[in-house]
């Protein structure tokens, strides 16, 4: 409802596995003046903010009532937040698939998006990552066709109440350019230009046909997950002073309830009981995948059906140990690929439909889980903690949480 080891390896950004993906920018000669904005019946004209690649259009549709504070002996809810790094639409159709599926099912999601994603190839010059050549990136830079699609469905995702953070611009991993070297400043770098980015689209593409993004992005900007879960403590300092209010990015946490650190909350991705193993593996396709298909995304099709049902099993497996326990939240990472046949993204689909219809659960977005956390009384939070991975209140909630 909408309701308010090997786990170590590390995820990818979706232009990693889709070699190939980056195409030639038409960008035509130069931004055209922006068309009139349309407005939804009931809400106040839009107004466009800088070039017209964005407006403020108002509150966000769709969003969950006021969170309130959990009263004394209450059960807690269970909150489930799928995210999705990168959120490019490459034309393979996921992202309104998702899309649909969150509105089938009264889901809030969060899209992690790429900035550079919005920029075209022909002007990647304008990209000066911070230790790194002007214009390198380790994902493709998109086709136009594809520019066009993603800002089609960011658009529609935030109207549909999703929230939309960031997975910074080039994603880069490995080597001497690696965020892992990076330094607050660097930090403050790549998030100027990924903001940037999203907010000149319309005159970086030269798109005057494509309707605005209906948010002030600086305003809706509220946390992010670094590429390959790196450069965390570096980015914390630059990201409390932009007034951001969590991070995703610690590279392997536990099913318990949250801490801040640095200012933030930290909402990481969670070691979940992995089927068939001893170990367990981190709540993400891709690291599902490389303790399946080790290092290809083109694995034997004959083990497609097995891995997707234990992929599946592991999601599953993760809501119920919180579910029937602790209640702690269930954070899933993904990205809009097809690894391995998109057994991973039917993976995800049949656990949020198997999560979906259960008693107290919220499927959120991180900012609205954010919200929650903020309202609620420390000590509450501070009993909530001290239960441990699948560790149940062995009084009951009601004696639990009693005042």
């Amino acid at each position: 409802m909408r309701d308010f080891s090997r786990r170590g390896v590390l995820g990818l950004g979706l232009g990693a596995a889709a070699a190939g993906i980056a195409g030639c920018g038409g960008g035509g000669s130069g931004p055209g003046k922006p068309g009139p904005l349309p407005t939804a019946a009931g809400r106040a004209p839009a107004r466009p903010i800088g070039d017209g690649s964005t407006a403020d259009t108002g509150p966000q549709p769709h969003q969950p009532d006021e969170p309130v504070p959990l009263q004394p002996g209450e059960t807690p809810p269970q909150f489930v937040v799928f995210s999705w790094d990168g959120a490019g639409e490459i034309g393979n159709g996921l992202f309104p698939r998702f899309l649909k599926l969150a509105k089938d099912h009264g889901a809030g999601m969060t899209f992690f998006l790429s900035g550079i994603y919005l920029l075209p190839e022909s002007k990647r010059s304008l990209y000066r990552p911070p230790n790194n050549p002007v214009g390198a990136s380790d994902i493709g830079y998109l086709k136009d066709e594809n520019v066009r699609a993603t800002l089609q469905y960011v658009r529609e995702a935030w109207l549909d109440g999703h929230e939309i953070g960031t997975h910074f611009n080039g994603h880069f991993c490995g080597g001497s350019g690696s965020v892992a070297k990076w330094t607050p400043d660097d930090w403050q770098s790549e998030i100027d230009q990924a903001v940037s980015f999203v907010t000149n689209w319309r005159t970086n593409t030269g798109f005057t046909d494509v309707d605005p993004l209906p948010f002030d992005y600086r305003e809706e900007l509220a946390g992010g997950r670094t590429p390959c879960l790196l450069g965390r403590d570096n980015l914390l300092p630059t990201a409390r002073r932009l007034g951001w209010r969590y991070d995703s990015s610690s590279p392997g946490g536990l099913q318990v309830w949250p801490v801040k650190k640095g200012g933030l909350w930290d909402l990481p991705l969670q070691s979940l009981p992995f089927p068939g193993h001893s170990f367990e593996v981190l709540s993400m396709d891709y690291n599902i995948l490389a303790n399946q298909s080790k290092s290809t995304t083109r694995g034997v099709p004959a083990h497609y059906p097995g891995w997707r049902a234990q992929a599946t099993a592991t999601y599953l497996g993760g809501f119920r140990r919180a579910y029937e326990t602790n209640r702690a939240p269930l954070f899933i990472g993904n990205h809009f690929e097809e690894w391995n046949g998109g057994i991973y993204m039917d993976a995800v689909e049949e656990a949020l439909k198997g999560m979906a219809d259960k008693r107290d659960v919220r499927l959120v977005s991180f900012r609205q889980f954010t919200d929650w956390l903020d309202v609620q009384d420390p000590e509450v939070l501070a009993k909530l903690r001290a239960l441990g991975p699948g560790q149940s209140p062995g009084v009951g909630w009601a004696a639990y949480l009693a005042a």
